[in-house]
């Protein structure tokens, strides 16, 4: 196998490792741009991390922001006031040392290079941005200001995920020869929800994508040409989409996304010797299923710590304590690479976005 194709494990995947939620250094002061369901997610987390602070989030809405700090224990709740942005207060705050930011995706870009020009690391929640454009100028802010940024990827940094790199690289199946991975679901018929709302990014391709994609990258590394074909809303959106990965060694990955179709959310890996299957859901797989020829198929299961976004906080927090500006699991290289596969799929679909122009 080509080790350039291998995901580096983080140091919480890490077989014995430590409680993702034990300390590793100084407290870190946290803010969070948000309150919508991912960030009371990551945030519920967050608050299990022995060396994080809850220090202050922001909302367009005062009073969300001031119920969130509530439930959670934030120090500060910021919303918006007279013409000043409730995420740039939170940005102006000096008592704050790390970003999340969980706004849509059409506004991670304007929220993270807030946060970059304020002199805070960030954490980006998925899709990093838009395009590759604003991704790009974001990863040279943060490199000019001497700043951590990430794209929160979570499923990069669970011991389950990494377990399966490692079964994959060690040459257990043999040679990889294709992988296939979907994940969907019926999302509500609400137009104005932001899955939906061509300005808040809205789309299968750039709500859902990453993660089956995580496996083609896991397994095969990022390929030499993608093909795809797809349904748009009468928005201009991807209600779903279906991706053909082709590579030089003649492997091929199938990824498929939706917003309009149930899915197992599933992933399968097979190779010369034999396959591995994901059990329970492939962004966040409780079991891995390896059928090796000649051998009965057997089954490992894992335990993850609170909602597992513990282990992406946790390698966040590590890589800012050591004074890192990268995480090596989850470097901007990839972030990069991915939106710019991401383009050419909304190239050939058809779907663009008002931040495309901008």
């Amino acid at each position: 196998m080509d080790p350039q194709n291998r995901i580096a494990t983080p140091p919480c995947a890490v077989p014995g490792a430590p409680s993702p939620v034990a300390a590793t250094g100084r407290p870190l002061r946290w803010g969070v741009a948000a309150t919508g369901g991912i960030a009371a997610k990551v945030t519920g987390d967050l608050a299990l991390l022995e060396d994080a602070v809850l220090h202050a989030v922001s909302s367009r809405s005062a009073d969300r922001a001031a119920v969130f700090a509530e439930r959670f224990g934030f120090t500060a709740g910021y919303g918006d006031d007279g013409g000043t942005a409730g995420y740039q207060r939170l940005m102006d705050d000096p008592d704050v040392d790390v970003v999340y930011v969980a706004t849509p995706h059409g506004q991670h870009f304007e929220v993270s290079r807030a946060a970059l020009d304020a002199g805070k690391h960030v954490l980006v929640e998925k899709s990093f941005t838009i395009n590759a454009a604003e991704a790009l100028e974001l990863a040279q802010l943060a490199a000019e200001r001497g700043l951590f940024l990430m794209e929160a990827v979570w499923t990069r940094f669970l011991p389950s995920i990494n377990r399966a790199w490692d079964l994959i690289h060690s040459g257990v199946l043999g040679e990889i020869r294709w992988v296939q991975a979907d994940l969907g679901f019926t999302a509500p018929d609400d137009r104005t929800s932001r899955l939906w709302d061509p300005a808040a990014g809205g789309g299968a391709l750039l709500d859902l994508t990453v993660y089956p994609l995580t496996w083609a990258l896991g397994s095969l590394g990022f390929p030499a040409s993608v093909s795809a074909v797809g349904v748009l809303s009468s928005d201009g959106v991807d209600e779903q989409n279906a991706l053909m990965l082709r590579y030089d060694s003649g492997a091929y990955a199938q990824l498929s996304s939706s917003f309009i179709a149930s899915c197992p959310a599933q992933a399968t890996v097979s190779g010369s010797k034999g396959w591995l299957k994901t059990g329970g859901k492939l962004h966040d797989p409780t079991e891995l299923t390896i059928a090796v020829d000649g051998e009965e198929p057997r089954v490992e299961r894992f335990e993850q710590v609170g909602a597992a976004y513990t282990y992406e906080l946790r390698e966040v927090t590590r890589c800012i304590q050591e004074g890192l500006r990268e995480s090596p699991t989850m470097p901007l290289d990839d972030t990069l690479a991915t939106l710019r596969l991401f383009d050419d799929v909304r190239a050939q679909l058809g779907v663009r976005y008002a931040n495309d122009d901008a």
